[in-house]
């Protein structure tokens, strides 16, 4: 899966790693945290981590600290099985087929996601209750991107969130209320 370039266009935004485990983002100027790595992930925007002082590329591990601390903090999605398929992997004669397989793998399933989902929003929304259904998937959109961090490794203010959610919800009860009558 081709991978977006940094907004500049010319590659991947560099990130550096210092000995006192800080991330500064060389395109921003600024010191990010891991949250904001995973978000840009998320976005499907390439980013490339080196070690401050050597200049080795630790992408990889910074990658894998990411999954770790989504899976400690009750976002598994790792399950144990799999776990321990990939550790008794290591070090087997398929050990250089695997990486190709997961990423080819996960890709397919990402393509195959979206289908999926488009496929079960048209069967909802094509129903005698369809313009319903298309509300209740945009408030659900809205308030997921309302609870998600932004791009600025910040998580939005509890507050904010919970009065843009309720401003939203009082707009869709509006709607709702219009409709039934």
């Amino acid at each position: 899966m081709a991978r977006a370039a940094s907004k500049s266009g010319d590659g991947p935004i560099i990130i550096k790693k210092y000995a006192n485990r800080r991330l500064y983002n060389t395109q921003s100027s600024k010191y990010i945290t891991l949250d904001f790595l995973a978000e840009l992930t998320r976005k499907d925007i390439d980013f490339k981590v080196l070690d401050a002082k050597t200049n080795d590329d630790i992408t990889h591990g910074v990658l894998t600290q990411i999954i770790m601390e989504e899976e400690n903090s009750g976002q598994q999605m790792l399950p144990v099985g799999f776990l321990r398929q990939l550790i008794s992997m290591y070090g087997d004669s398929m050990q250089g087929m695997v990486p190709q397989f997961l990423e080819s793998s996960m890709d397919n399933f990402r393509k195959n996601q979206k289908q999926v989902q488009e496929v079960i929003e048209t069967a909802i929304t094509s129903g005698p209750f369809g313009h319903i259904a298309k509300q209740n998937i945009e408030f659900m959109r809205s308030a997921r991107e309302a609870l998600m961090p932004n791009l600025t490794g910040k998580k939005p203010e509890k507050s904010e969130s919970l009065a843009e959610l309720k401003q939203q919800m009082a707009a869709l009860q509006a709607k709702i209320d219009k409709l039934s009558s």
